[in-house]
């Protein structure tokens, strides 16, 4: 019986994991549970799962829980306790889900602990990817890809040699404007950039698909997942989103895992890695789906990934900029304060502001986020 702490358990990620430890109920068991605030959902999962604690970061929501839910579980209230959950509390798999940089923290004390992460959360090795991989390996703990063209590459991988690796090919969807001119993006709205139409996720990655950002955070999360290059790392668009990524060989061969657009595939593989258990989940039915088409991305048209190229090549703390300024962007734009059209050019502009740090200690990480983040909030279009 495995025990598992899960980040974000009101996220897509987190309802889509306790869907999969609900099948798995002999094997699986849920220590902890942590929301921003949606407590609705929560209780819920509370009542059924009988989580040892929970972590609101809302305080003034883990008091309403505490009043409603305390007799079930501990509730506990602000961000500090799900890092000091994480860092002393009795799991085994930390499954972390929570969007943002505000996932780092807590799955770096995972870490020090020897832990296994099934991380969803890209930013983690997006800002520190190199400080991360290190200490994965000084603590022997393990990264196990959640993100699903992350575990595409880590199942095709398997009993293979990495040397005889010649690239990695990520797929894309190409999100909602993949078949729309670039002049389009002015005058995008929120509820056409919101209409993914293949996956249903949260606001902040589904704008992020939009403008392909997404791939570009899933490009540099690759390099530190596998250890290669970016030159051997590229990006195919693939409407269908049933190739979920391919690992092209040395002698030309050329592997690839598909699915349904579904998330508990991943979710479960990394839960259950090296297994492989039976479940009742839909099945793909290839003629059904009748052909596979793809395309190279327009890098001029979806300005985010090409801007996630760069900063890859630039290294230091480029990346951490990029997700900071990407973040805050995406937030305006969801709130109505900019265009579609203005996420790159916000980012860009942080890019050119703020100092790169080449190599970065992990003080340096979270101050390069923090002044990225009040310049983007200050910076008007």
């Amino acid at each position: 019986m495995k025990k598992v702490f899960i980040l974000g358990s009101t996220g897509s990620i987190g309802v889509n994991t306790l869907n999969v430890i609900r099948n798995f109920s002999d094997r699986f068991k849920v220590a902890g549970l942590t929301v921003n605030s949606r407590i609705d959902l929560l209780e819920q999962q509370i009542k059924e799962f009988k989580p040892e604690f929970v972590v609101v970061t809302d305080k003034s929501k883990a008091k309403e829980l505490k009043s409603n839910a305390g007799n079930i579980c501990e509730v506990l209230s602000g961000y500090d306790q799900i890092l000091n959950a994480a860092a002393e509390r009795d799991y085994d798999i930390l499954l972390g889900s929570i969007v943002g940089f505000s996932g780092l923290a807590p799955t770096l004390e995972a870490i020090k602990r020897g832990k296994r992460i099934a991380l969803a959360n890209k930013e983690t090795l997006v800002v520190a990817g190199e400080i991360v991989t290190k200490l994965v390996l000084a603590n022997s703990a393990q990264i196990i890809p959640v993100d699903s063209e992350h575990s595409a590459i880590y199942q095709c991988l398997i009993g293979e040699n990495l040397n005889e690796v010649e690239k990695l090919i990520l797929t894309a969807s190409g999100g909602p404007f993949l078949n729309k001119d670039k002049s389009f993006f002015e005058t995008a709205t929120l509820d056409e950039a919101l209409n993914h139409p293949n996956w249903k996720m949260g606001n902040k990655i589904t704008i992020d698909s939009a403008t392909m950002m997404n791939k570009g955070l899933e490009v540099i999360e690759a390099k530190w997942l596998f250890g290669l290059p970016v030159e051997r790392i590229s990006v195919v668009i693939h409407p269908q989103s049933i190739i979920h990524s391919m690992v092209q060989f040395v002698d030309g061969s050329i592997k690839a895992q598909l699915g349904l657009p579904d998330m508990k595939l991943p979710i479960q593989y990394a839960l259950t890695f090296p297994e492989r258990l039976k479940n009742d989940f839909k099945r793909t039915d290839l003629p059904a789906i009748n052909n596979f088409t793809f395309f190279e991305p327009d890098f001029d048209k979806f300005e985010c990934l090409k801007l996630a190229y760069n900063v890859i090549k630039t290294g230091g703390t480029t990346p951490c900029i990029l997700n900071a300024a990407n973040e805050i962007a995406v937030d305006k734009f969801l709130k109505g304060m900019i265009k579609f059209s203005q996420i790159p050019c916000l980012i860009d502009k942080a890019l050119n502001y703020i100092e790169n740090h080449s190599e970065p200690d992990i003080e340096t990480i979270f101050e390069c986020d923090r002044a990225t983040r009040e310049f983007v909030l200050s910076t008007s279009y």
